[in-house]
This record gives structure tokens, C-alpha cells and sequence, in this order.
């Protein structure tokens, strides 16, 4: 989807505001009210939204990788993408037919690229029952397309696995936080838990990491993708770029990254990649995202659902801010049991 071709735009410093973003401007940095409240708000959004994510930014729900100046001029956003997974591979050593835990799934992407390229059985996790719907819809569809002859159903197995490429891959709905409890029987048998872009939305994180160690084998890695906000921002850095940024993509206070690899070592991981910032590489998917929303059904569509839909799309650019002002950081790690 292009960006509409009348749409004005204008520059406040570096950020780009747009007649679309002026017309449905709202308030940014407003306090969520309770973190089982804003939950239940994630769940809302992504079963609303995820047709339109799959429609604007294709199967992988997560930021591009663009490693070089190279890469960066020439680049497809779905290249980078499939690049971030790989360097996520690259900084986990995640071996080929591992057991993948993927938490925060989306819509599968990743976990069909882990089954279809590494022959891994991966079990994809999300709170969203939309998402799911659309994951095993989505590998359905690949799978058919490697079965010969006419008949082109594909049937999963008894445990709801579908076999895709070399592996196989299938969806749960399932709130995070509850996924030591659900997977009890399954304790220490996961080669890799896999979480991009997700915990961010996690209230109780530290509980994460805790049941991250639960699932892992012995050696088993925790592979990691995320935004943060940088260390030492003042109270104006703070309530100009972050706030705006957890009210809108509904996040609760955002941890920076040394946060993540207490919260790892504390819950008895350790550290296997240390954390390895990437903003500088990542943030041009902000700039493409800002220009594929600009269509007028989409703000509109947005309006229809509230404040939070047009919150969510003014967010982009409070992204874009903060990326430029260096207080918005993304960085990947990894960890071992």
C-alpha cells in the first residue's frame, strides 16, 4: 500500500507530520489504568489489527535489520526482517531440528521460517485469538503448497502440529505470563525459547525470564528482541519521547536493557550474547511503516476503534523521535541455562 500521493507533509525537527496525523491528533502519554486492564486492551488490538499488520508489514510482525550502508540503499523491508531472525540465529547459536518455544508468535512468521529452514518443531504462543486463526491459516497455506498432486489438504497431528519444510509448527492461545504453568509436564525440554518484540508488552517481566528457565533444557537458550529506553533520560527526555510511546503501542514502563539481563541472571540464566544495540540498523522501519500508514482508511478504521486505534498510529511517530533523539533503543541478546 503506497502512501497517498496528496497527503501533505510538514517538519517539526525530525519528525514528519502529516495532514492525516493533524487531523486525528490526540494526547499521548496517558497512564494505563491497571496492568490486567491494559492486557486485555493488547488482546483487543492485535484481534482487531493483525489483518491490517499481515496487509501493510507482511507476515513478520517485527523491525528490519539493515546491517550496512549497502543494505540500507537496497534492502526490501522483507530482506531485513528475515535478516533479523537471522542475526537473532547468529547470536543464540540455536541449532537446526531444536523445540522452539516462540512466545508472542504474531501471526507466525518466525516460527514457520524456524520450521521451514532449521527443521524445527516450534510451538507458537500469543494471547491474540485472532493471530492465531491467522498463523495455522497462513501455514496452512505453505504447507499445501508442498504436497504433490491435487488433493492439497493438510491435516495437523494429534498434537496439533502442522509439517512444514523440515519441521513442523503449530499455534496456542495463551497468556504469556501463564506459560510455566501450561507447559509444566513439558519442563526442561525446550532447546529455545524465542520472544521478539513481545515482552515489552509484558507487565510482569520478570516472571517471564523465571519461566523461560522452567521450559529451557540444560543449555537451552533464551533468544531475545526488544525495545528499551536508554539509560540516565531525564524527566523531560522521559515524558516527551518514552510516555507517548508506552501509551500508544499499550506497553507498560518500558525497562532498559540492563533490566532484561538482571531479570535473566537473577531467574538463573546466563549470559551467552550480551546485549547488542542495534537502533542504528532498525529504525528505518519506522520511516517505512510511517509512510505505509498514511492512507485514509486506515486512520479512519483506526477512529472507528477508539482511541487507542489512532493513539497506536500517532505512535509511529513519537517512535521516529525517539530513535533519532538516541532515548528509544532496540537491542538483541541471548542467554543460556
Amino acid at each position: 500500500m503506497a502512501a497517498a500521493a496528496t497527503n501533505q507533509t510538514t517538519q517539526t525537527g525530525q519528525e514528519e507530520v502529516t495532514e492525516l496525523a493533524k487531523q486525528y491528533d490526540t494526547p499521548m502519554g496517558l497512564a494505563h489504568s491497571t496492568m490486567q486492564a491494559l492486557k486485555d486492551r493488547i488482546k483487543l488490538h492485535y484481534d482487531l489489527a493483525s489483518d491490517y499488520y499481515l496487509n501493510l508489514w507482511g507476515e513478520h510482525i517485527h523491525h528490519g535489520y539493515w546491517a550496512t550502508d549497502e543494505a540500507k540503499a537496497k534492502d526490501t523491508k522483507e530482506v531485513a526482517q528475515v535478516n533479523l531472525i537471522r542475526l537473532l540465529l547468529e547470536i543464540s547459536k540455536v541449532s537446526e531440528c531444536a523445540r522452539v518455544l516462540d512466545t508472542g508468535c504474531g501471526i507466525g512468521g518466525t516460527s514457520r521460517f524456524l520450521a521451514s529452514e532449521l527443521g524445527c518443531t516450534v510451538t507458537g504462543i500469543t494471547i491474540s485469538t485472532k493471530q492465531v486463526e491467522m498463523a495455522t491459516r497462513l501455514t496452512k497455506t505453505e504447507a499445501a503448497k508442498q504436497i504433490q498432486g491435487d488433493d492439497k489438504t493438510v491435516t495437523p497431528d494429534a498434537d496439533g502440529f502442522i509439517a512444514l519444510g523440515k519441521g513442523k509448527v503449530r499455534f496456542i492461545e495463551l497468556d504469556a505470563e501463564k506459560m510455566g504453568e501450561y507447559f509444566a509436564s513439558d519442563a526442561g525440554t525446550f532447546d529455545a525459547v524465542w520472544i521478539s518484540e513481545a515482552l515489552s508488552h509484558f507487565p510482569n517481566k520478570a516472571l517471564f525470564f523465571q519461566n523461560a528457565y522452567k521450559v529451557l533444557k540444560q543449555g537451552g537458550k533464551l533468544v531475545l528482541a526488544d525495545w528499551f529506553k536508554g539509560e540516565g533520560l531525564d524527566q523531560t527526555q522521559f515524558d516527551n519521547d518514552i510516555k507517548p510511546i508506552e501509551d500508544g503501542m499499550l506497553l507498560p514502563p518500558l525497562c532498559t536493557q540492563p533490566d532484561y539481563v538482571k531479570f535473566a541472571t537473577d531467574a538463573g540464566l546466563k549470559v551467552f550474547h550480551e546485549p547488542k544495540d542495534i537502533s542504528k540498523d532498525v529504525s528505518k522501519t519506522w520511516d517505512i511503516s510511517w509512510s505505509l500508514v498514511q492512507n485514509p482508511s486506515l486512520w479512519a478504521f483506526a477512529f472507528s476503534q477508539g482511541r487507542d486505534g489512532i493513539a497506536f498510529l500517532q505512535a509511529f511517530r513519537a517512535m521516529r523521535r525517539g530513535y533519532s533523539n538516541g532515548s528509544f533503543r532496540y537491542a538483541v541478546m541471548s542467554f543460556q541455562k
